[in-house]
């Protein structure tokens, strides 16, 4: 009778350590699941090991801790269909059950008319939460254990040491995401829609469209200063950018070549007028004297006008300054030496107070630009302090740059005293309205357009 009476207690114990085991396993698996997927297998299916059921539920509340939330995991599914009659039954039913503070058992009775009809369909006899606690004490979650038995005394302090388990390892993963997150990720579908249409209203947004592009500060109206005679240029009288007045001398060339031939008209006109008194005298007495007298006197008339013209010349060899201004030239040194051509161009001189702004639109970026459209000027010694103007006259073909860029010309006065002539900068053009979508991706289009061919 001794021995009966030991061998069922054997048993118990032999159980009682079969569940420490498997409450040890369980623990260690769900503390190793590297995602809350893989968590939530577990939690709903491998628990079955410890404890029997019919159906178990995985259920985590909104951010916050609030009673609504959602199913996370399902026995025997591996996708929760979240639009089946089910899952939605049991989710209205969840939430009108709340988020019980210790495990408890629920039945039929606990819920409201409308949703307790739906028990004997759905459920067994008993449903078993199992609160899940999360970090910083909040709620983290809840297990529905579906059965149709009640949990006895032995099962319920091993469901419960579990679930404290289960929350743990639940909060490593909801610790990581802080309650605003949650929220988000809550209603990502609205932010969805919500961040298309603010994205579609801002890109309809009309703003005005500009365009950056080199700009330099030209001279307005100034005056060529040619070579007047073919030489050689001896020097420059005048360095780059210096004010010169009326009549100064800017440019000497070589006198040695006219010198010459100077030279050589001075003495030929010496012997015309002395064949032209030979044939003078001669004529008197000489009538084959006299006939010659006419041709003589052309050709006496022709070397005085041939050295007149040179004389004129000699003087022509310093070139002088047409007004009053300042000499654009690039530099002095380039000149010395150089030979030049009738009316071949050597400087500018132009008025300091007339200057207009010269900008290259880049044909990539081009936009629709109007003679009156505003200008602002950042000049590169003053970049902080922008000079505003309006567009002129802009070239009607592009033209390559002597950087290599295919550009419009484009010309446009400045307001107020103009800066000194040569200074360069970048110009800020202003077109059109236009969507700002249009306006950022007018690059993009004009690629593709070339892509395709169209």
């Amino acid at each position: 009778m001794t021995i009966l009476q030991e061998r069922p207690a054997a048993d118990g114990l032999n159980r009682q350590l079969l569940r420490m085991s498997l409450l040890l396993q369980l623990e260690g698996r769900a503390r190793r699941a590297a995602t809350l997927e893989e968590l939530g297998f577990v939690i709903v299916n491998e628990t079955h090991g410890l404890t029997p059921y019919q159906q178990a539920v995985l259920w985590l509340p909104e951010a916050g801790g609030k009673a609504a939330g959602k199913v996370a995991a399902v026995s025997g599914v591996a996708m929760p269909d979240r639009q089946g009659p089910y899952l939605s039954w049991l989710e209205r039913a969840v939430t009108a059950l709340g988020m019980p503070a210790e495990m408890r058992t629920a039945t039929a009775a606990d819920l409201p008319p409308e949703l307790a009809a739906g028990w004997a369909e759905w459920l067994p006899g008993c449903l078993l939460l199992i609160p899940l606690p999360g970090a910083r004490g909040a709620p983290g979650g809840l297990l529905l254990l579906a059965r149709a038995e009640p949990l006895n005394d032995a099962e319920k302090p091993l469901l419960a040491q579990l679930g404290d388990a289960y929350g743990h390892a639940l909060a490593g993963f909801q610790s990581a995401r802080p309650a605003w997150v949650e929220r988000l990720r809550a209603r990502r579908g609205r932010i969805a829609i919500g961040a298309s249409l603010a994205l579609l209203l801002v890109a309809a947004f009309p703003v005005r469209q500009t365009v950056l592009a080199p700009a330099e500060v030209v001279a307005l109206d100034p005056t060529l200063v040619r070579a007047p005679v073919e030489g050689v240029v001896e020097r420059l009288l005048v360095l780059p950018n210096d004010p010169v007045t009326r009549d100064q001398p800017l440019v000497a060339l070589d006198p040695t070549r006219l010198r010459s031939r100077l030279e050589v008209a001075r003495k030929a006109l010496t012997v015309a007028e002395a064949e032209y008194r030979q044939a003078a005298q001669q004529a008197f007495a000489d009538a084959r004297a006299n006939t010659q007298l006419a041709a003589l006197q052309g050709k006496l008339e022709q070397q005085k006008a041939e050295l007149d013209y040179l004389v004129a010349l000699e003087q022509r060899l310093t070139v002088t300054a047409p007004h009053d201004g300042v000499a654009l030239f690039d530099d002095a040194g380039d000149w010395a030496g150089r030979p030049v051509a009738l009316g071949e161009r050597i400087m500018l001189v132009a008025d300091p107070g007339k200057a207009e702004l010269e900008v290259w639109m880049p044909v990539s970026d081009a936009v629709d630009i109007a003679p009156g459209a505003p200008v602002s000027l950042f000049l590169n010694t003053a970049p902080g302090r922008p000079l505003a103007g309006t567009v002129t006259r802009i070239g009607y073909r592009a033209q390559v740059t002597p950087q290599g860029v295919l550009a419009y010309r484009v010309k446009a006065a400045l307001e107020g005293a103009p800066p000194r002539i040569g200074l360069r900068g970048t110009a800020k053009l202003y077109g059109d309205r236009a969507p700002l979508g249009l306006f950022l991706l007018r690059r993009p289009l004009g690629v593709l357009r070339q892509w395709l061919g169209s």
